[in-house]
């Protein structure tokens, strides 16, 4: 029954119209993920009104299709400039743009390609055939679930901070502080705010992210006077694999672990409600480097595939995921789908338990296209990367130069906000300063990104518990998660304690006075 459905889906597809609309959907998705500050939320909130003059069905899967376009673009500045051109390309830049630097563009985008279709891929199978008891799980989680979820994911940035883990505490640390910036969840009180009404709506993540990675990395290379695009043998695109729709066996013995565990975790991130492809991203890269031999593991940050693969098959497979409690439950599980969820009200269809049923048609279209659009995202990676790839013929300077106007625009137009920008100019200095003393800014950025979810969820659970903090304990779930939490983070930090006391020993002539 579900194959037949969702043959009439992809029949729905592939009528002229709803194939052309298919095409211009992914193109777009591709190009306003690619580009930094036109992330798919945006570009997906510009083109509802136009959705208001198709049939449901045409509409909203081309919202959907540009959702996943945008999610994998995201990757291509991320590699190319270290500037995610989408929030969710966070994580690829740790190891994708290193990549790019030693000369191995070509493997670093083939690589983050491939992982993004698989999890894509996977995502939306486990979506078409366990929909109900996905949302069945997600419905029966409560506060302390969600809270030990993301406590978890706090607790697992020590693997990012692999070899100074506590410089990368100190960093998650300043990350939380900063998300408590304006009001309160709960109270709807102040805080921290000095009397600032920019401060009272919080301090976003988005224009952080920019200054971080992009801006920092603009004053680095003004500094060394190095090349954004490595020039390696590598850096061309002539006989690349990416753009061909069978990948090389090799990419799926080597990357099997990541590919297999990180879609299915990815999609299970994404039915959390609220959670979305960028939490998944960050949940896929820390569970990589549990997936893979230490010698790999170690090496994470520097330029390894691995480093790519981890998060890009999990931020797709979480944009899948992300549909499961929007169509089952109405609740949005991204902010992307939040503004899918506008586009069914707009026509008069309510999601809920009963959808599938009522609307059979409408859902499978939506599946037929989540699937078609990850096996487009290999056709058309090739000639999408070849038109980025022409700014190697820009001037550096100038190169520069646009690099900072893209990422000023990007500030800006989030919220239109001109302190936006002067933040992130604020936090690129800072970024810039952090590194150069090996201080990693990805554990500040997930503290961002993951201490306002966790807070509400904190917060509730002990309003509901009267105070009592058993009740994360009473619970399996949260007790199993939040145990792991605990040894995920102190075992690494116990470890980092005992080398830095080594060092010093050694340092000051002592290594052997126990003897």
């Amino acid at each position: 029954m579900i194959i037949e459905n969702l043959l009439a889906g992809f029949g729905n597809i592939l009528t002229p119209f709803n194939l052309l609309l298919f095409a211009v959907a992914i193109t777009l998705g591709m190009l306003s993920g690619a580009i930094p500050g036109m992330n798919g939320t945006m570009t997906v909130v510009l083109m509802i009104p136009i959705t208001y003059v198709l049939e449901p069905a045409s509409g909203i899967m081309m919202l959907s299709v540009i959702y996943v376009g945008a999610v994998y673009a995201g990757s291509i500045s991320a590699i190319l400039f270290k500037v995610p051109g989408a929030p969710e390309a966070i994580m690829t830049t740790l190891d994708g743009y290193p990549m790019n630097q030693q000369g191995k563009l070509r493997e670093a985008i083939s690589t983050a390609v491939f992982a993004s279709a698989f999890g894509g891929i996977v995502g939306t199978l486990i979506l078409t055939f366990f929909s109900p008891m996905l949302a069945e799980f997600a419905i029966q989680l409560s506060d302390p679930e969600f809270f030990a979820v993301i406590l978890l994911g706090l607790a697992l940035v020590s693997t990012i901070g692999a070899g100074n883990v506590t410089k990368a505490t100190m960093m998650m640390s300043l990350g939380l502080f900063l998300g408590v910036f304006g009001f309160d969840p709960l109270t709807g009180m102040t805080r921290f705010t000095f009397g600032s009404n920019y401060l009272a709506s919080g301090i976003n993540f988005i224009p952080v992210i920019l200054g971080v990675f992009a801006f920092s990395e603009v004053l680095k290379q003004i500094q060394s006077g190095g090349s954004l695009i490595g020039t390696g043998d590598d850096s061309n695109l002539d006989n690349t694999t990416s753009g061909s729709i069978f990948p090389p066996l090799g990419y799926f013995k080597r990357f099997s672990r990541i590919l297999s565990v990180n879609s299915v975790l990815g999609t299970l991130i994404g039915v959390l409600p609220g959670a979305g492809a960028t939490t998944g991203a960050l949940f896929g890269y820390t569970f990589g480097q549990r997936l893979v031999p230490k010698r790999v593991r170690e090496k994470f940050g520097t330029g390894v595939p691995e480093g790519v693969a981890a998060p890009e098959t999990a931020n797709n497979a979480a944009c899948s995921g992300a549909f499961v409690p929007l169509l089952t439950l109405g609740i949005p599980g991204s902010a992307t789908t939040a503004v899918i969820l506008a586009a069914f009200i707009l026509h008069g269809i309510r999601p809920g338990p009963s959808l599938i049923s009522t609307q059979g048609p409408l859902v499978y279209t939506i599946f037929a296209a989540l699937l078609m659009a990850n096996v487009a995202i290999l056709l058309m990676n090739k000639p999408i990367v070849r038109m980025f790839l022409q700014v190697r013929h820009i001037p550096r300077e100038l190169l520069l130069t646009l690099i900072m106007v893209f990422t000023v625009v990007g500030a800006f137009a989030t919220r239109n906000i001109v302190v936006d920008i002067w933040t992130m100019m604020i936090f690129g200095i800072a970024g810039y300063y952090l590194e150069k003393y090996n201080y990693s800014v990805a554990p500040m950025v997930i503290g961002l990104v993951l201490g306002p979810l966790a807070e509400p969820s904190l917060r509730r659970s002990l309003t509901k518990a009267s105070g009592d903090w058993m009740v994360f304990l009473n619970r399996p779930i949260s007790a199993v998660l939040i145990i792991l939490a605990i040894l995920t983070f102190i075992i690494p930090l116990i470890m980092d304690s005992t080398q830095f006391g080594d060092r010093i020993r050694d340092r000051l002539g002592l290594a052997g006075v126990e003897q």
